[in-house]
């Protein structure tokens, strides 16, 4: 004889996860000369542990200004910002550089600090450990971007665009934070260095087990390092989900952004990255 199905009063319950980041509600505001302006609208979002999600949007979306509010810089009008369990403006106060790392569009490296100084920089204004071990550390991170000893003493003015990228990597990741922020992360690269720094994210994401939230209007880093896409338009997030869904979704800007020329070149990706759908 069978043996009953188990009721769902009995069935195990799979255990909840709090996501990496979550925003509710949010609406962000400016007022200039008397003029309001509404960039964002009762815009929900999640990231959950180990994602690499993407924003998208044009221009004026306020991808920029999502990624400030993640950060605890901006206070939303309305809504709430959670990063790591708590808000992200308790979290800027505390000291946000050990819980999430940033990669800037250009790098922001210091001009007048050497590589080995840039990458330890954020450990060293602890000034809770020995110098000998900060410098162990930023050498270590610096090795872990691919890049030798041999740069630790360089100035960012010696260094190429691709290196300094790894460079300001590096600084992101000093502290071993959980979650990585990267606006543009391919900016101003050539396709080759692009590529390398594409396939250096990838294996930073499997090795060490990062959460990443980046913008980009990239469509080949899109693909390449996407595992959810989460696109802006009127004021709120319209659509996020895999690439192949959200390129299906029914928008001007994703028609236009996705559709075009540019978009089914890069699309063409999605055959040979299985994962990005």
């Amino acid at each position: 004889m069978s043996q009953p199905h188990p009721s769902p009063v009995n069935a195990p319950v799979a255990p909840q996860t709090t996501p990496v980041i979550d925003i509710s509600g949010l609406w962000s505001v400016f007022r200039t000369a008397g003029v309001e302006a509404v960039v964002h609208k009762d815009l929900h979002l999640s990231v959950q542990v180990g994602e690499m999600l993407s924003i998208v949007g044009g221009s004026g979306s306020g991808k920029t200004v999502l990624l400030r509010k993640i950060l605890g810089l901006v206070a939303p009008q309305r809504g709430s910002v959670k990063v790591l369990g708590q808000p992200a403006s308790e979290l800027s106060r505390e000291g946000a550089a050990s819980r999430v790392g940033m990669l800037f569009q250009h790098g922001a490296l210091f001009s007048a600090f050497s590589v080995l100084d840039n990458i330890a920089f954020p450990l060293r204004e602890l000034k809770t450990l020995p110098d000998d071990l900060v410098r162990d550390a930023a050498l270590v991170k610096l090795q872990m971007v691919g890049l030798s000893r041999a740069h630790a003493e360089k100035m960012p003015s010696d260094l190429s665009g691709g290196m300094i990228k790894r460079v300001a990597l590096a600084r992101a990741l000093i502290m071993d934070p959980p979650l990585l922020l990267l606006d543009e992360p391919t900016a101003g690269l050539d396709p080759d260095s692009a590529d390398a720094f594409c396939a250096l994210l990838r294996s930073l994401h499997r090795e060490l087990g990062l959460t990443m939230l980046m913008v980009t209007h990239d469509l080949d880093t899109l693909f390449e390092l996407s595992s959810r896409i989460a696109v802006l338009a009127d004021k709120h997030v319209i659509v996020s989900g895999p690439p192949k869904d959200v390129i299906a979704f029914p928008h001007p800007f994703i028609h236009d952004f996705f559709l075009g020329e540019r978009g089914q070149r890069a699309m063409e990706l999605l055959r040979e990255y299985p994962f990005a759908v």
